[in-house]
């Protein structure tokens, strides 16, 4: 059976978060490509710039700035100045994340609030700033990205894990609140499985972990995808409406292992984290 054509974009104002890179800078090209005008956004101004070069060349009109998703004021003028440019706003990707790797006993505090700043509250603050934009356009879509590890748990993922389950609640909260309220604004949560972004390559690690390490091993055995399938998936659930969007079939498999199996995919999970080697031996020197 043929697809349908992905038509639905078109003219429509997006705003992307994270876009230098990874699975926004795949997205901001597939979107273009489909006729629509980009506002990218990055806290890595190069590459961000590096983007909208790439996208130019289709014919749309494509601004780009840098911008901290932690800095709440930037973020409330940066969606002003985004409907001022563009007229209007009709869908936001919340893409912008940082990772982590590091057991709960040697986290500090500033290592975890990072993470939940940049990946929940930098979702909040975006989300926030843009729903009224949104709404105004009579033809809103909000698009959260979490991860598999919004789904289910993993070893060493503790802090990015709490901030993915946070940004999940948070975005199919939003959406029954749209539904209830009646806004034209439909909202899609994002759960990507393995793939090969800058993301896990960026991670902090705490005292003692080789971060470096472990992203190569993320990306030499979980780093299945890359980005350019993930944003033709989430450019695929978001032109049909879907609420939610699981990237992977292995993503698929183990979110639907933790749903009917939730403490057995708890003890699998532990048992691959040793297997892979790319979390923290048990028994290691603290």
């Amino acid at each position: 059976m043929a697809r349908k054509p992905l038509d639905s974009f078109k003219d429509k104002v997006v705003a992307i978060t994270g876009a230098g890179s990874g699975i926004g800078r795949a997205l901001a090209v597939r979107l273009t490509e489909l006729g629509a005008h980009l506002a990218l956004s990055d806290i890595d101004a190069a590459g961000v710039e590096e983007t909208a070069r790439i996208c130019s060349e289709h014919g749309r009109d494509v601004w780009a700035t840098r911008l901290d998703v932690t800095e709440r004021e930037a973020v409330t003028a940066y969606a002003h100045d985004v409907r001022a440019y563009f007229g209007t706003v009709h869908q936001l990707y919340n893409n912008a994340g940082v990772a982590f790797y590091g057991e709960v006993e040697r986290q500090s505090f500033k290592d975890v609030e990072r993470v939940m700043d940049v990946n929940f509250w930098g979702t909040v603050a975006m989300t926030r700033s843009f729903l009224p934009y949104l709404i105004a356009s009579h033809d809103g879509h909000v698009v959260n990205v979490s991860s598999l590890f919004g789904l289910i748990t993993y070893p060493g993922q503790s802090a990015y894990t709490a901030s993915k389950f946070a940004v999940r609640g948070f975005t199919e909260t939003l959406r029954q609140e749209m539904l209830l309220a009646r806004y034209p604004v439909k909202v899609t949560a994002v759960h990507p499985g393995g793939v090969k972004t800058a993301v896990a390559r960026n991670a902090g690690a705490a005292d003692g972990l080789d971060a470096a390490a472990i992203a190569r091993a993320f990306d030499r055995r979980l780093a299945l995808h890359s980005p350019e399938t993930a944003a033709e998936a989430i450019v695929r659930g978001v032109h049909g409406g879907r609420a939610r969007i699981v990237i992977g079939a292995e993503a698929k498999a183990l979110e639907r292992f933790g749903r009917l199996a939730p403490v057995a995919s708890q003890r699998f999970g532990a048992v691959m984290s040793r297997v892979l080697r790319i979390a923290p031996r048990p028994g290691a020197r603290r």
